[in-house]
């Protein structure tokens, strides 16, 4: 009887053994279906949102001008009411200006609370428009707090710009630094420097980059507030379709870039005081714009 006990123990060992190696490969193919299940769900979750995504329409070279007449038109039926968001930019811009005449460090920490602020207020502007398209009467107080009704959406999306404000600013600094002979660059030898024509190097290059990070921003700023505003839905798929409009029109969207920056650097060269009629026409041409590169209705 012992022999048969002493027999029966590895063999009853071997079978634990292989009970538990058995456990062990159950295990690992409940784990192997698990991850398997998560990717089929991850791109499930990719396929659901590409799917949710605008269709970008074709537009011709010369819809910008189209835009910007279409802006004017909306200008004038809300009863000019988008002056009063250009108003508020001009503000902005002038307190800048005094900030940095006055307490020149400080200009820094008040230009990336306006780039916070920034989206907030052009989205009163695309209200303007958007209730015009819905045929409803304008509503300046209703169109101060449109934001509301994603406001996760446009925090998130002002939250990116000011953090790619933030970071131009320091590769300028970066770049002063590299060319210029001074010490440690500040506000007012930056400025100098920039408009100066003696260090040709450092235009270029900081023209050069400044591009890349201009073309950055404007990429994913085409349509992404007036189609957070308008539809709703999350701040990366505003980003996308903002992108791929430009991916799939990039001459008359690069011409539209071009004109906001005469029509805005116009305005800044005159002490701000243009951004009342410039701003809330641009403002009112880039619902435009959204309405035209993206297939679907207003809501």
């Amino acid at each position: 009887m012992t022999d048969a006990g002493q027999r029966a123990g590895p063999d009853e060992g071997g079978a634990k053994g292989e009970g538990a190696k058995g456990e062990g490969a159950s295990g690992k193919r409940v784990n192997d279906k698990g991850a398997n299940d998560k990717g089929a769900n991850d791109k499930g979750a990719n396929d659901e949102a590409a799917a949710r995504a605008p269709v970008v329409r074709r537009i011709d070279s010369g819809a910008p001008l189209r835009w910007l007449r279409r802006g004017w038109d909306d200008f004038r039926a809300t009863g000019y009411r988008g002056a009063f968001y250009g108003a508020v930019f001009a503000a902005m811009g002038l307190l800048i200006e005094l900030i940095y005449a006055t307490r020149w460090q400080l200009t820094m920490g008040l230009t990336a609370g306006f780039f916070l602020v920034g989206p907030f207020v052009c989205t009163g502007i695309y209200e303007l428009s958007r209730q015009r398209a819905r045929g409803e009467a304008a509503d300046l107080a209703a169109s101060m707090t449109c934001w509301r009704r994603n406001l996760g959406g446009v925090a998130f999306f002002a939250a990116m710009l000011t953090f790619a404000m933030i970071v131009w600013a320091r590769v300028s600094v970066v770049l002063f630094a590299l060319f210029s002979s001074a010490e440690f660059p500040t506000v007012q030898s930056m400025v100098a420097q920039i408009l100066s024509l003696s260090n040709i190097e450092f235009l270029l290059v900081w023209t050069g980059v400044g591009f890349v990070f201009a073309s950055l921003v404007f990429s994913i700023s085409v349509v992404s507030i007036p189609l957070l505003l308008d539809r709703g839905g999350d701040t990366m798929m505003a980003i996308f379709s903002s992108a791929r409009a430009l991916y799939v029109k990039p001459g008359a969207l690069y011409l539209w870039a071009v004109l906001i920056v005469v029509l805005i650097g116009a305005s800044l060269a005159l002490w701000f005081v243009p951004l009342v009629l410039t701003a809330p026409l641009i403002g009112h041409a880039t619902w435009h714009a959204y309405r035209d590169l993206l297939e679907g209705d207003a809501g």
